[in-house]
């Protein structure tokens, strides 16, 4: 009976996690701005092309040595 008790208690706590999580994540989708969202996605690809600006700073492309 205990051991019942026990994993029905922690079966309800998980839910109450999941169930917290769910909605935290929901509120957060519909409160965003899409305006920051859009700034912070750009950002993001200006940083990415910048490091694969980098990788490729100097070196040709074949691995034949610096042609900068």
């Amino acid at each position: 009976m205990t051991t019942v008790l026990v994993a029905v208690g922690l079966l309800l706590l998980g839910a109450g996690v999941v169930g917290y999580v769910w909605r935290r994540d929901r509120h957060r989708t519909v409160d965003e701005d899409p305006e920051a969202i859009r700034a912070a996605r750009a950002e993001r690809h200006r940083r990415a092309a910048e490091r694969a600006r980098a990788e490729h700073d100097g070196w040709n492309s074949g691995g034949h040595g610096f042609t900068g």
